[in-house]
């Protein structure tokens, strides 16, 4: 029989397995999280923080955070806005001083070592914060001279730049007039010009259209094989999955770290996919049970977290489809499917305590 979905479907649970179908029949399409991560062979700490705290007044925007990034590696920040990512990375790059803990990045304890890392790290804001009354050009000369280059490596840079990142019909420009993408792309240009071996990205993307947000990261990834090591905060799911290992942010600590397939992996047998119509009234059925924590609608399909304590995700589904026929619902199906990173995310703003990822 026909699929009644639009293409958004779960995954089996097994990998390389047929799904087992209840009710009307469909095709799997994967939809879930994986990645082939990274094994680090080279243990060499370019970042060690313990206990990292910051507070401002009243508020702890930043609680005990403990990380370690390892060279070579992107790393990612995930959270949502306000749980502390860029508290967090304004004190590894010491223009915040901790409340409590430390931080030592490169070797350098930050902020008392600042300007001796002040050459060896790049920095991207969250925000564009070029010179408008700068061209092109002149804003990666600026950062070049500030970077300490001399004036025959700073010609050969910018020159090496602005053809890696296809600046060059652009050079005479002045930023306010660039698109948000080609913003970005200077941004980036300006943050490397002097060959960093760290390189922070504070949700570098807000803003940019998907084209442009995808050929960025294939220049992080570019950089990334050359020898730089990147940490860069996000809340795009698309972006996260990307990384090598991910720190989960949530409410200014540290809740998750990991691969990205190995954080989803904790969600294995937790997730289920129906379908019916009409796809509304499935919607509100699903939301309604007990058995559910999240469900969120894909096009005709209702992709649904089960709350701890449920029933086995294959025995729910089983169960379901003749509960929600019952109820009125036509052509109702259901499939296990696999767990994605917004799936975590869901369960750790619901406060659920995982046992994800790793210990250090």
């Amino acid at each position: 029989m026909a699929d009644p979905g639009d293409g958004n479907g779960g995954t089996p649970a097994e990998p390389g397995s047929e799904p087992r179908v209840f009710g009307t029949e469909t095709a799997a399409i994967p939809i879930g999280s994986s990645t082939a991560g990274m094994p680090i062979a080279n243990l060499e700490r370019v970042i060690e923080a313990r206990g990292l705290t910051r507070r401002f007044g009243d508020l702890t925007a930043v609680d005990g955070l403990d990380l370690d990034v390892f060279r070579g590696e992107v790393f990612g920040f995930l959270g949502p806005n306000g749980a502390g990512k860029s508290t967090s990375i304004r004190m590894l790059v010491g223009l915040l001083t901790p409340s409590e803990g430390v931080a030592r990045v490169l070797g350098c304890t930050m902020p008392e070592e600042v300007e001796e890392l002040r050459s060896r790290v790049g920095y991207m804001t969250q925000k564009f914060s070029l010179y408008d009354d700068l061209s092109v050009a002149e804003n990666l000369e600026f950062a070049a001279e500030i970077f300490g280059l001399d004036r025959d490596r700073r010609r050969l840079r910018i020159e090496e730049v602005i053809a890696e990142y296809g600046l060059g019909p652009r050079r005479g420009q002045r930023p306010a007039t660039l698109s948000g993408g080609w913003k970005q792309r200077l941004a980036l240009a300006v943050a490397t010009v002097h060959e960093p071996e760290l390189l922070f990205l504070d949700e570098p993307t807000a803003g940019v259209d998907p084209d442009s947000r995808r050929l960025f990261w294939e220049k992080l990834f570019q950089l990334a094989a050359a020898g730089t090591t990147i940490l860069v905060s996000t809340h795009y799911m698309d972006e996260a999955i990307r990384c090598h290992r991910l720190c989960v942010v949530r409410d200014g600590r540290r809740a998750a770290l990991g691969r990205p397939v190995d954080l989803t992996r904790a969600l294995e047998g937790r997730i289920i996919e129906m379908w019916a119509r009409p796809a509304h009234r499935l919607m509100a059925a699903l939301a309604g049970r007990q058995e559910v924590m999240s469900a969120t609608q894909l096009g005709s399909r209702v992709h649904a977290l089960l709350a701890p304590g449920a029933p086995p995700a294959e025995e729910l589904v089983a169960r379901l489809v003749p509960q929600l026929e019952s109820e009125g619902l036509k052509r109702v199906g259901g499939v296990v499917a696999d767990p994605n990173l917004e799936d975590v995310m869901v369960a750790l703003t619901r406060g659920e305590e995982l046992a994800l990822g790793e210990k250090t």
